[in-house]
């Protein structure tokens, strides 16, 4: 649940979360015309925070209203230094941050086109995702009857906020079947994602995700674990498999900036690996920490000071 931190930042100032709010008429409310990002700020071994990969994270927000021809009302430094200025004004030097842009309120019709956009950023303290027993044990998984959304009807490299629909009704399938993430096929039935997360699975030592030729989202996180394992000399494939080549994997995780790397201990009942010992899973989990608490100084490029 989130935590609703005394401050929030919208259209380009920082205001008291009592104040944050939007008409009922508001076109994305009602469409789901907006972007999204979602970020993290981490505590630093050597004190203080740092946000992970902010400059990546917002480019891609603007990528993505880019995709919609959604023009964000504030530049790209604008919304890095809110970020930074949030967090300070909350006191919070590890917290999860939400900026969204979204179509407001005026036309009510689908193709509105002279709304009002406005974009807020939002800070709260979120743990992980999945849960801290996930990380450590792993969690069940279930291959979604729901599938992937097509390329030609949904723009599968932007975080938008109506495409999430297609996650949620995955999501809330596999929690009403007893487990705790979904795993959707894309249109031509191989392995994409999770409702919320990337997913990579350990064959033979080697590390293998679905390619970007999938219709999955370009995620952050995946980028940075594809870096750090091959930093460690762990093989990297992009590849696209089936749900059996899962089924018969050594390991498998999901990545993501809510899941961090959380292991993957069964599929459709049944184990993957021998849970919870995941070599390969477990070293990648030790270097993100290392790197996203700048306790690894190689990856200090990945962080913002706050």
């Amino acid at each position: 649940m989130a935590n609703t931190q005394p401050y929030t930042w919208l259209d380009g100032e920082i205001i008291d979360s009592s104040r944050a709010t939007f008409p009922v008429l508001t076109h994305a409310l009602h469409y789901g015309f907006g972007v999204f990002e979602g970020i993290r700020c981490y505590k630093q071994a050597s004190g203080g925070g740092a946000i992970f990969r902010l400059d990546t994270h917002l480019r891609r927000l603007y990528e993505s209203a880019k995709i919609l021809k959604l023009t964000i009302p504030y530049n790209y430094d604008q919304v890095f230094d809110a970020c930074k200025q949030l967090l300070t004004a909350n006191k919070l030097a590890e917290a999860y941050i939400r900026p969204i842009a979204w179509l407001g309120e005026g036309e009510m019709g689908v193709g509105a086109f002279d709304n009002k956009v406005h974009l807020s950023i939002s800070v709260w303290v979120w743990g992980a995702y999945l849960g801290e027993k996930g990380l450590r044990d792993g969690i069940r998984a279930k291959i979604s009857s729901f599938t992937r959304a097509h390329p030609n009807n949904a723009m599968v490299r932007g975080k938008v906020t109506g495409q999430y629909v297609n996650s949620v009704l995955a999501k809330r399938e596999a929690k009403d079947l007893g487990f705790e993430e979904a795993i959707l096929l894309d249109h031509q039935g191989f392995v994409a994602e999770g409702s919320g997360e990337n997913i990579f699975i350990v064959r033979n030592g080697r590390v293998i995700t679905p390619s970007l030729a999938a219709p999955i989202l370009r995620g952050v996180t995946r980028d940075s674990v594809i870096d750090i394992a091959r930093d460690l000399k762990i093989e990297v494939h992009e590849n696209s498999f089936h749900r059996d080549t899962l089924y018969v994997a050594e390991e498998a995780f999901f990545t993501g900036t809510a899941a961090e790397i959380t292991p993957i201990r069964e599929v459709d009942h049944r184990d993957i690996g021998s849970p919870p010992n995941w070599p390969v899973t477990q070293r990648l989990q030790a270097a993100f920490r290392d790197a996203v608490t700048g306790k690894n100084k190689n990856y200090a490029g990945w962080l913002t000071p706050v």
